[in-house]
């Protein structure tokens, strides 16, 4: 059973929210200053203009890896290279995550954050406890209560640990792993 109608009767879509769909800005809500280079952008990715702008921004994304996009070296090269940046101007990060939890979560080790915050989630509960283990916190949204794994996630996952999506952007139902 899908929980899509019971969250569109409690989170209406025309309320404003913290969009934190960093690399798809509407204008219309409240959006996070950011600064971050989206794995789908790898191959043109200059790191040079997150070093530039990094100051001025509240937070480091949305960054991260998707493998069902090509340039998986390139896209883990600038996920590092963005991290130390967050790090070293200790900026939480906002991440993107395709097909790629394990990788990413053994990156993610070498490096203390401020805040990370898995945008969009769809995974395992596993994958949840996991990420929230870490410290981490994970957001859902439309997608992730199409997955039924998710949803399970999402049941488990301790209420002081969620944080709802609701850019409602369509992003394939395939989970981090």
């Amino acid at each position: 059973m899908s929980l899509l109608p019971t969250f569109r009767i409690f989170v209406p879509m025309e309320t404003p929210y913290v969009n934190i769909h960093t690399h798809r800005p509407t204008g219309r809500h409240l959006e996070p200053t950011t600064v971050g280079i989206h794995p789908w952008d790898a191959a043109d990715g200059d790191p040079a203009t997150i070093e530039s702008r990094i100051d001025g921004a509240m937070a480091v994304g949305e960054i991260g890896l998707d493998y069902l996009h090509g340039y998986r070296e390139r896209q883990e090269e600038l996920f590092i290279r963005q991290l130390a940046m967050a790090e070293a101007h200790a900026k939480p990060v906002i991440l993107h995550c395709v097909r790629a939890f394990e990788p990413m979560m053994r990156l993610l080790k070498g490096f203390r954050l401020p805040a990370v915050l898995f945008h969009g989630f769809i995974g395992s509960p596993e994958q949840a406890a996991q990420a929230v283990a870490a410290g981490y916190l994970l957001s859902f949204g439309m997608r992730s209560l199409a997955s039924p794994r998710t949803v399970r996630a999402m049941r488990q996952t301790p209420t002081n640990r969620p944080t709802p999506r609701t850019d409602n952007r369509r992003h394939p139902s395939l989970g981090c792993s």
